[in-house]
């Protein structure tokens, strides 16, 4: 069972306490921002919450848990109630992203810390430092990716509403047409591995290089 999993046994439940926090504050900052822009649609249908249980999607879960790679249930927003549509499209589009980043940065600088002042140890001698070390791991590794995977230019992810607000009109309009193909091209780039490799398999080299970073400053900041 374990060989067709994306991670091990031991990581899945960390794993999936990540993806709730990830998703959660995802989903969260999309409706909250639409709701501050004038869209009352998200808070209508009660995803204005930190609630995992509005926000999380089965099969977008699972999916990462397979694959690597997966959604939470998309927070809908009615750009017409926007007084600048495009623009607050964007910044809305873009906040969800954003709020893994900063989760990711968070948790570099705090597990750099704990590391720095030896609360933890990195070579996990105790099963509770071995516990935390998994843990901020994946949350800093898995939120770097959410955040580099959801700006891919492919519906319904962030990155192709974002492209979609920048586009002039006619542009857009060509884009939609491609919208009800969408879930069978990321299937295809996900579970074709010539595809994967080619072109979201590389986000691998990225999400360890920011990781990397953010961890880098975060021991800058406590030697």
């Amino acid at each position: 069972m374990e060989r067709y999993l994306a991670f091990s046994f031991e990581e899945l439940p960390f794993v999936l306490l990540v993806l709730i926090i990830a998703f959660t504050v995802h989903e969260f900052a999309h409706a909250y921002s639409a709701y501050k822009f004038g869209d009352p649609t998200a808070k209508l249908l009660g995803r204005v919450t930190l609630n995992p249980a509005r926000h999380v999607d089965f099969l977008g879960t699972l999916l990462i848990l397979l694959a690597g790679f997966g959604w939470a249930r998309p927070v809908p927003v009615t750009r017409e109630n926007f007084s600048r549509p495009r623009l607050m499209g964007i910044i809305v589009s873009a906040v969800g992203p954003l709020s893994n980043l900063l989760i990711a940065f968070i948790g570099a600088v705090v597990y750099a810390g704990l590391l720095v002042n030896g609360v933890l140890d990195v070579a996990a001698t105790s099963r509770g430092s071995e516990a935390f070390n998994i843990f901020f791991e994946k949350l800093i590794q898995l939120n770097v990716l959410l955040f580099l995977f959801n700006l891919v230019p492919l519906p319904p992810l962030d990155g192709y509403r974002i492209v979609e607000d920048l586009a002039p009109l006619r542009i857009r309009r060509k884009l939609q047409q491609f919208e009800p193909y969408s879930i069978f091209i990321f299937l295809l780039l996900v579970f074709i591995p010539v595809l994967r490799d080619n072109t979201i398999g590389r986000l691998g080299i990225w999400v360890y290089e920011i990781s990397q970073a953010m961890f880098d400053f975060g021991v800058g900041l406590f030697t």
